[in-house]
């Protein structure tokens, strides 16, 4: 049910046709960037969290990017609690593997981190474990409904000074 609740939403903007379907799992980082051949980093993870009020909220970062609770907890005003397999699935409607912010289940706060901001284009799961959209980030930002773009995760920069020094001794 996920996989069609993600393909009704892309259809206000004729983009249903554009979810790529795999016959190998795209569940994790790791998997999705072998599958799709891009680097992990490319893969927009979806995060859920507890939010205010028994809602969740839903963080987009990089597939190399891990939160930092320090930072959540000054964007946000409170402490970093993941949603447990099942208490995602009641508030998305998608399976871990799958989340993503698009065809959800409940009306949640999405923010964009911006660790994906490196990439003109990134990968987010489109509510199974073994599919994927390409989009630019207008596009996630617009498709997803985004509340905000927030910096609340780390690892990232280090991987992104990485790929600079590479670059320049090539």
């Amino acid at each position: 049910m996920s996989l069609e609740s993600v393909q009704a939403h892309f259809k206000q903007w004729n983009r249903e046709k554009d979810i790529m379907e795999f016959e190998t799992s795209s569940a994790t980082v790791d998997q999705a960037a072998e599958t799709i051949g891009v680097i992990p980093a490319r893969i927009a993870k979806t995060l859920s969290f507890k939010g205010e009020d028994d809602a969740a909220i839903l963080i987009v970062t990089a597939g190399d990017a891990k939160i930092d609770n320090k930072k959540f907890r000054q964007t946000f005003g409170y402490k970093a609690r993941m949603l447990s397999p099942d208490e995602v699935l009641e508030q998305t409607g998608h399976k871990i593997g799958g989340v993503c912010p698009f065809g959800l289940k409940n009306d949640l706060q999405v923010f964009l981190d911006i660790s994906m901001k490196r990439f003109e284009s990134v990968f987010p799961a489109c509510g199974n474990a073994n599919s994927a959209i390409e989009l630019t980030l207008d596009e996630l930002d617009t498709y997803s409904s985004a509340k905000d773009w927030v910096d609340v995760c780390k690892g990232w920069e280090e991987a992104k000074q990485e790929d600079a020094i590479l670059h320049t001794r090539i």
